[in-house]
């Protein structure tokens, strides 16, 4: 595309924060300490995961840069940066989540390809665009359509990323028409990522954001806009990021049976405690987030000490000096929720989170009942394995 090009190799990847855990360097793919995410609400760009296939495309001249719209449309067109600048712009605070978020629990039980992901894979931002849905309006499609008079039903992203996986071609991925059409979807074409230009690793200049689905369908680098008749028939969406089941395995896999994994699952972890840690004797502060695809608020989060047999329920938060209600208009529909509890901690807890969102959606207890060969959507209770102090001491002894 002229003005935004994508490199063959990697030898001018962005400058990126030396905290990252790094898990792919080439492409790069690293996510922040668990730690760090519950330090605030709002993730801050250098600690958001960084989720790539392949080298990271570079503006040459953002004036000569465009988005191209067609398909099944009446009037197909092309619009620079400064055609969506001059559209209404809209703030939208979403936490964007890999679907393989989790993985190297999963990969525990039985081997799985993939990004050997811990529990950083996420992140909460505050993201400024073009509702697409406005965007559509300027091809002649309606808000609230679900077809066009074309026969058009969704609408595919195409990236300038070029990946190994499409054999040198783009990234690819599509959302039916009817949720790109609603604006309460708040599906955007964005250019600023927490108030600020968005930065290469994050789509610079332009991207998608789809928020309550998972990650992969919220395409970076935008090169062009196709409105369609089926779903994309990429890689990505046809022959990966589908849900097994754990009987399935390389030998028998038929990726048709499926359909592309879109909402993510109630999701939980704990951020301030390691399965290494050994921590004194009396209360200790048990934090982390939970969320939940498709706009669903979080309800509850249990947490317990002693591997599930008792629970207690954790303090809910979002913004500050403001009380969360799952589906209260003065919460985030599509951002996760931070949760803390204070409780005694016995010797050699195993400690266990588990959330339940707005429709009683409840974790699974064992992930080797969602086991899968791609390993996505681990979203089974969290657990980690500590030990007290003392009874360290004592063995020592």
């Amino acid at each position: 595309m002229p003005g935004l090009t994508a490199p063959s190799d990697y030898a001018e990847e962005p400058p990126r924060h030396p905290a990252l855990k790094i898990n792919s360097k080439e492409p790069f793919n690293a996510e922040p300490h668990r730690s760090a995410l519950v330090t605030s609400y709002i993730t801050p760009v250098d600690f958001f995961y960084k989720r790539n296939h392949g080298p990271i495309p570079k503006v040459e001249d953002l004036s000569r840069y465009n988005v191209y719209i067609s398909g099944l449309v009446n009037k197909p067109i092309q619009l620079s940066m400064a055609d969506i600048w001059a559209l209404p712009k809209y703030n939208v605070t979403a936490t964007l989540q890999c679907a393989g978020n989790r993985r190297t629990a999963m990969s525990k039980v039985r081997k799985v390809r993939g990004v050997g992901w811990d529990i950083s894979a996420l992140g909460n931002a505050t993201w400024g665009g073009a509702k697409l849905s406005d965007v559509l309006e300027l091809v002649g499609i309606p808000k609230l359509s679900s077809v066009t008079s074309l026969g058009g039903k969704h609408v595919e992203f195409v990236s300038v990323d070029k990946c190994k996986e499409e054999k040198g071609g783009p990234y690819t991925a599509s959302i039916p028409l009817k949720q790109a059409t609603d604006p309460d979807a708040d599906v955007l074409l964005a250019y600023e990522m927490n108030g600020e230009v968005l930065n290469r690793d994050h789509g610079y200049p332009l991207r998608v954001v789809v928020p309550g689905v998972i990650g992969a369908r919220s395409v970076k680098w935008l090169d062009s806009i196709n409105i369609i008749e089926e779903e994309c028939q990429g890689f990505f969406t046809q022959k990966d990021y589908k849900m097994f089941p754990p009987t399935v395995d390389w030998d028998n896999i038929n990726w048709s049976t499926r359909r592309p994994q879109m909402d993510f699952p109630v999701q939980s972890a704990i951020c301030t405690l390691e399965d290494v840690d050994v921590i004194k004797e009396g209360k200790a502060r048990i934090a982390g987030y939970a969320l939940s695809g498709g706009g669903r608020g979080i309800e509850r989060v249990d947490i317990s000490v002693d591997g599930g047999k008792t629970w207690v329920e954790a303090r809910r938060y979002q913004k500050d000096n403001v009380p969360y209600v799952s589906d209260g208009p003065q919460s985030d529909k599509w951002a996760w929720v931070l949760f803390e509890a204070t409780l005694d901690i016995p010797a050699n807890a195993e400690i266990v989170a588990k959330a339940v969102d707005s429709a009683a959606n409840v974790q699974p207890e064992n992930v080797e009942d969602i086991w899968n060969l791609r390993g996505i959507l681990n979203t089974s209770w969290h657990r980690i394995k500590i030990q007290n102090a003392s009874c360290v001491g004592r063995s020592k002894l």
